[in-house]
Formats: structure tokens, C-alpha cells, sequence
């Protein structure tokens, strides 16, 4: 059965640091692009990072460049979103993906596998 799931979420003081975990099972991440999306209410699910295998590039999304970092652990097939000097605007539900084929700026209906999401509050 493949699944996806993420934990780390929680509430963190603005400025501070979260790492989020996406787990896979039942398929190998090793050959897919891996992305994590987020989503506030009231607003559209967004691509915040990805990893392709294809070609071993990276995206971010201007809003968290140089602030969030993605990586991946193939040994425990899992892949983490590293979050430093988060802000309020940040708080949303976070979510996993995984494609088979994904372009370079990740887009939802690319995604074949889901996570059930993680909370982030970013409050004081």
C-alpha cells in the first residue's frame, strides 16, 4: 500500500524552526520527484519545494528561498522540509507528494501521492 505520511508539524514563535517529515511507504522514493505544498485557508494549495530525481534540481518558492531547505534520506525513505525564521504567514496545512514525472516548479496535479498534511501555526 503506498502511503505518505508527514509529521513535525506544531506551533512555533515567529522567527524560530521546524523540520517537517514525510515517511514513505509501499514505493521507493529514490525515483520520484518529491514535493511539499502548503495550504492556508481561504487560499490555493501552493508549491513551497521540490526535489526531482530525474535531474537532482531543487525549487523553492520565492516566498521561502533561502529560509527552507529540502532533503532526503533514501536509506529511510524519507524526505524532510527544514524550516528556519519561520513567520506568521507561514502557518499553514503542509503536505508531501511524490510523482512519477513532475516539471521544475511543482504543481498539484502533477503529484500522484499524497500525504494526509501537518499544521504549522506560526504565532506569538
Amino acid at each position: 500500500q503506498v502511503q505518505l505520511v508527514e509529521s513535525g508539524g506544531g506551533l512555533v514563535q515567529p522567527g524560530g524552526s521546524l523540520r517537517l517529515s514525510c515517511a514513505a511507504s509501499g514505493f521507493t522514493l529514490d525515483y520520484y520527484a518529491i514535493a511539499w505544498f502548503r495550504q492556508a485557508p481561504g487560499k490555493e494549495r501552493e508549491g513551497v519545494s521540490s526535489f526531482r530525481s530525474s535531474d537532482g534540481s531543487t525549487y523553492y518558492a520565492d516566498s521561502v528561498k533561502g529560509r527552507f531547505t529540502i532533503s532526503r534520506d533514501n536509506a529511510k525513505n524519507t524526505v524532510y522540509l527544514q524550516m528556519n525564521s519561520l513567520k506568521p504567514e507561514d502557518t499553514a496545512v503542509y503536505y508531501c507528494a511524490a510523482a512519477v514525472y513532475a516539471g521544475p516548479v511543482p504543481a498539484a496535479d502533477e503529484y500522484d501521492f499524497w500525504g494526509q498534511g501537518t499544521q504549522v501555526t506560526v504565532s506569538s
